[in-house]
């Protein structure tokens, strides 16, 4: 049996996009509640019933979100162009060395999201 298993991640950031056209709202200092759903797919095991503990999923995560957390994502290295496609990417690249993962999603906001599958 195959599944997919998603742990959902919240922080809150500022960010600004200085490659956004001129008089668009990015260009300008914002925040976001960001939402970060991190997908783990996989056979499950026969004996223990699931594809891995969700508390690994956790602690695998929970290094990066702590990094983004109350950051201005432009500070931080490897984010200089902190769109919300960057950042999925950003995430996924500290975490994939260490999880199974199928996708991560970034929402910026409750109708905005990128969904990133990997390079």
């Amino acid at each position: 049996m195959h599944a997919e298993l998603v742990r959902t991640f919240h922080f809150e950031a500022a960010h600004h996009l200085q490659a956004a056209p001129q008089g668009h709202k990015c260009r300008q200092l914002h925040g976001h509640s960001y939402r970060v759903d991190v997908h783990v797919a996989g056979e499950v095991d026969a004996d223990r019933g699931w594809v891995m503990d969700f508390s690994q999923i956790s602690a695998a995560v929970a290094p990066v979100i702590d990094t983004l957390d109350h950051a201005l994502l432009n500070d931080v290295p490897g984010l200089e162009t902190p769109t919300t496609e960057m950042l999925a990417k950003y995430i996924w690249d500290r975490i994939a060395p260490t999880l199974p993962l199928s996708a991560v999603t970034v929402w910026e906001s409750t109708v905005s999201r990128c969904v990133y599958r990997g390079a």
